[in-house]
């Protein structure tokens, strides 16, 4: 972008603040910092509670700036659906302990992620795809099942066909 620079910040949406390495970056420019924050926390307001990836592009000639907000971690996502702050990573002595369960995903809940991420990924326009991603990263957050089973489950039964009907919708 000629003349234009960015600065790329994960935040909490309507909860953001200056940090020292974003600070220095917009003292730099002679912005207000303030006023910067106020319209981020403004433009992510809707995503409280959840990591949101923003830009701050700036105008190195005007000192104007523009806010892009681009879309949760599927992570932060699916722990909103859930309503729990984390999902539960055991200690080293509770590795083997499969059965604690801190949150359980409805199929509806997956697809509506789904249908919200889809544009973000490789499978454009194939929601059993992006379903099965969707899973693929609850497989990754420990303690939590979709349609109280292990996600690992559920993605066979994907394969299987048992889920083809959620799809076409």
């Amino acid at each position: 972008m000629p003349g234009k620079d960015k600065i790329e910040l994960l935040v909490e949406g309507g909860k953001a603040g200056p940090d020292p390495n974003s600070a220095q970056k917009l003292s730099a420019y002679k912005m207000n910092i303030g006023e910067v924050f106020q319209k981020v926390n403004s433009e992510t307001s809707e995503y409280k509670g959840m990591q949101v990836p923003v830009e701050i592009l700036i105008d190195k000639d005007t000192k104007t700036f523009e806010i892009k907000v681009g879309m949760p971690p599927t992570s932060s996502m699916l722990k909103k659906e859930m309503g729990i702050a984390k999902a539960a990573f055991p200690l080293e002595e509770e590795k083997m302990m499969t059965d604690k369960v801190v949150g359980n995903l409805s199929m509806e809940h997956i697809v509506k992620i789904a249908k919200i991420k889809m544009k973000q990924m490789l499978v454009k326009n194939d929601l059993k795809e992006a379903a099965k991603q969707v899973i693929g990263t609850v497989v990754s957050m420990q303690g939590i099942r979709v349609e109280n089973k292990m996600p690992k489950e559920i993605l066979e039964e994907i394969k299987q066909g048992k889920w083809d009907q959620t799809f076409a919708q």
